[in-house]
């Protein structure tokens, strides 16, 4: 297939998203629970289909050489098969955003004013590795009365090739145009370059992934974009921290499933709790095969006594590291915590470990990531964890949507005025 006649499908898929935006906007709750419900038993009907073309996209990744991380992200397994079934169930009990008016206020003429969400209209998203990702951003755009243009990864192209036919067959059977979720099966970088430079079709793109790819989007886009940006997320352990309690909430944070976006990358500790703290968290570190690097401080002080750790360089600060590797840096006060995240967070995460409410309130105050938690693991920041049901990911920009983004975060409003004839004076 020649550039020009690929430029023209992609086009096309954009045109007839667009065409079916309307019927989906204008779908009600009853039609979309019925969509989703179909769905969940059409998913579990093809379950070995689904399994057969991800086993492709398994075999043709080892073949290239992909990492354990990403291997990880890109297998429909049991426990990935299963969190597919559940948040369409979780979905299904959230409140159909859709028409819901809010802030209705009266103003001295008499006339009431408020605000009803509506759909975005053409959602584009634009992901790797995971295609579980299919299911859940068509969900989310369909409860939300978004068409969606998906875009994955090459590493998944058989798979979310077949999870979003499966998804159109959904709609189609509940007499709703099947274009309203369509995938670009194309996998060249030309493609994105296309589909992100078709403003007269898609609202809104969000791209969520790796570096080059949210850069190359965010610096090409013909259309508004949110990002989902890298989480480069750090616990601050407080000098009145819990140690007990605090290295277990790290180890979770870190280990539980260190190739996602909300685990943690950095630890900062407080130098006056060094030698009451360090000890008992890199004795985890190591029986969690964590490789631990540290800055001079800590490095000078416990290197004879832990021989597994290893210099932190400039370059760590900033890694998202996706594995079980640890950077930790030693800071004199809460100040220093605070501008470190600053100078090498991602407006991801961040949490405060501390028994000294006034400090955490500061620290929460201060700190404008997109979820800053107190005395809880950095794994929080998840859209089903956080009450949302599912989400299209994690947006690290701070319009329109920040955190994690669900169907509510893919409305928004417009004015509405219930007025009894007056006229401006």
């Amino acid at each position: 297939m020649d550039n020009m006649s690929k430029t023209a499908s992609i086009e096309e898929i954009a045109e007839k998203a667009y065409g079916a935006s309307s019927n989906i906007a204008n779908a009600g709750p009853a039609i979309k629970l019925n969509i989703l419900g179909t769905l969940r038993d059409l998913l579990i009907k093809n379950k070995k289909r689904i399994e057969a073309e991800n086993a492709k996209d398994i075999e043709s990744a080892k073949a290239a050489g992909l990492s354990k991380p990403m291997l990880d992200r890109l297998h429909i397994g049991e426990k990935t098969f299963s969190s597919m079934l559940n948040s369409i169930d979780d979905v299904m009990k959230i409140k159909d955003p859709v028409g819901e008016i809010e802030n209705i206020a009266v103003r001295p003429n008499g006339l009431m004013v408020g605000r009803m969400r509506i759909p975005l209209g053409v959602i584009g998203i634009i992901y790797e590795s995971r295609p579980n990702v299919t299911v859940d951003a068509s969900i989310l755009c369909l409860l939300s009365g978004n068409a969606v243009i998906l875009r994955g990864g090459s590493e998944a192209i058989n798979s979310n090739k077949i999870l979003a036919s499966i998804v159109s067959e959904s709609l189609k059977i509940n007499g709703l145009p099947p274009e309203a979720v369509s995938i670009v099966p194309y996998t060249d970088r030309s493609a994105i370059a296309e589909m992100i430079s078709l403003k007269k079709y898609i609202d809104l793109i969000i791209p969520r992934g790796g570096e080059g790819l949210i850069s190359f989007v965010t610096e090409n886009s013909k259309i508004p974009v949110i990002k989902h940006d890298k989480g480069v997320c750090h616990i601050y352990v407080d000098k009145y921290a819990d140690i007990k309690k605090s290295v277990d909430v790290i180890i979770n944070s870190k280990v539980q499933r260190p190739s996602v976006c909300n685990a943690l990358e950095t630890l900062l500790v407080h130098s006056d709790i060094m030698d009451g703290f360090m000890p008992e968290m890199l004795a985890e570190l190591k029986k969690n095969n964590v490789e631990t690097r540290v800055d001079g401080e800590i490095m000078n002080i416990f290197k004879n006594k832990f021989n597994f750790i290893t210099p932190a360089t400039d370059a760590d600060w900033d890694a998202e590291y996706l594995n079980l590797t640890l950077s930790v840096k030693a800071v004199k006060n809460m100040d220093e915590a605070i501008e470190h995240i600053k100078l090498h967070g991602s407006d991801h995460t961040e949490s405060i470990l501390t028994e000294n409410y006034t400090r955490a309130l500061e620290f929460i105050k201060k700190v404008n990531s997109s979820c800053v938690l107190i005395n809880a693991s950095t794994r929080f920041n998840d859209g089903f964890e956080l009450g949302l049901g599912a989400e299209i990911g994690i947006s690290t920009s701070k319009i329109h949507a920040f955190g994690p983004m669900g169907a509510r975060e893919l409305t928004t409003t417009k004015f509405i005025v219930f007025g009894n004839y007056q006229k401006r004076a």
